[in-house]
């Protein structure tokens, strides 16, 4: 079975989906370690205020993809520079964290703990509804006395990382420099829409979904990027064939530093969203906005779906969590059995 002939079966959930009218649109993209990739797609770009088609070519807002495709790449980087080490403190680039309480808690927060989601920082914070001055946004970030609590899959950890970045690199995010089909500014005309926002007054399209990173002025560390299929599996081919970090930051992101929870990624466990038939040397990532990306080294073989799911409202069932695990189960089932052929 061709690698084409696989995603046309792969991606019968996602179309069905797409048919019952769970989703919009969809876009299921497959690689492989030496290269070879297939993309199937079907559905919608947008279906409010006027129905445009869905394509190979359509940007999505990647949300929370931000933070592994991005993030967390981009601090690897900068360890494998020289410019930090994993475990050095936040406070070596950003001195100010929390400068009026030389105990906080923030001050002893390493890089390593951020990118792993295992800090005391709370998930999220509607940081939005205290103004949308960029500038000031940070500073609060930076100065709030965050409530303590159990270690858990935090925003604010990559918003801090996202800051870092800035500090490093002397750049904003929104200018940083990204490989060829990604961008935080992307052309509207070409991108899926989101949702019909309350708080905006508008069907959000070409501007980022989530609304901390929007008030941050458009890019943060924890969301803001937009890609397309290609660029998401150009990237993770990178992954595949070692050429996008180092031998020691690929096992980083491989490697658990908790029981779920990589250096950027989560790492297989049964019942997560990327279907219970990966090898255990597999890592993954999802995005609010109905996107998602999982590798499994093992296989040599990594996959992408790329839905609009929150358009035009985020308050409905969309089944996206039984859509991305029935997805990556076919997938693979398919792959192995291909591999035997």
């Amino acid at each position: 079975m061709s690698l084409t002939a696989l995603i046309d079966r792969a991606f019968t959930p996602a179309a069905e989906s797409v048919r019952a009218g769970n989703i919009p649109g969809a876009v299921l993209g497959i690689v492989t370690a030496d290269g070879e990739r297939a993309v199937q797609w079907t559905g919608y770009a947008q279906i409010e205020p006027e129905r445009e088609l869905v394509s190979r070519e359509t940007w999505f807002d990647l949300a929370s993809l931000t933070k592994v495709i991005f993030t967390t790449t981009r601090i690897l980087q900068l360890v494998e520079a020289g410019r930090i080490a994993l475990d050095d403190p936040l406070v070596t680039v950003i001195p100010d964290l929390r400068q009026y309480d030389m105990n906080a808690a923030e001050r002893r927060l390493t890089f390593r703990q951020c990118l792993a989601h295992q800090t005391h920082l709370p998930a999220v914070e509607p940081l939005y509804t205290y103004g949308q001055d960029p500038n000031t946004l940070r500073a609060f970030i930076l100065q709030r006395v965050w409530q303590s609590g159990p270690p858990v899959y935090s925003d604010i950890n990559f918003m801090l990382l996202g800051i870092a970045i800035e500090r490093i690199t002397g750049q904003a995010l929104i200018d940083q420099p990204l490989p060829e089909r990604f961008s935080f500014r992307p052309d509207p005309k070409l991108c899926a829409a989101t949702e019909k926002d309350t708080w905006r007054g508008r069907v959000v399209r070409g501007e980022v979904h989530d609304e901390n990173a929007f008030a941050l002025g458009g890019a943060s560390g924890h969301a803001g990027l937009f890609g397309t299929i290609d660029g998401v599996l150009d990237f993770a081919h990178s992954l595949l064939d070692g050429s996008a970090l180092s031998p020691v930051s690929i096992k980083a992101i491989r490697t658990r530093e908790s029981e779920k929870r990589t250096v950027g990624w989560e790492g297989f466990h049964p019942g997560w969203h990327g279907g219970d038939s990966c090898s255990p040397d597999t890592i993954g990532h999802t995005g609010f906005t109905g996107t998602g990306l999982w590798v499994d080294f093992e296989r040599g073989l990594a996959w992408s779906l790329l839905t609009n799911r929150v358009h035009p409202s985020r308050h409905k069932d969309s089944g996206i969590l039984s859509l991305r695990r029935a997805t990556g189960d076919q997938v693979i089932a398919l792959f192995d059995r291909t591999e035997r052929l």
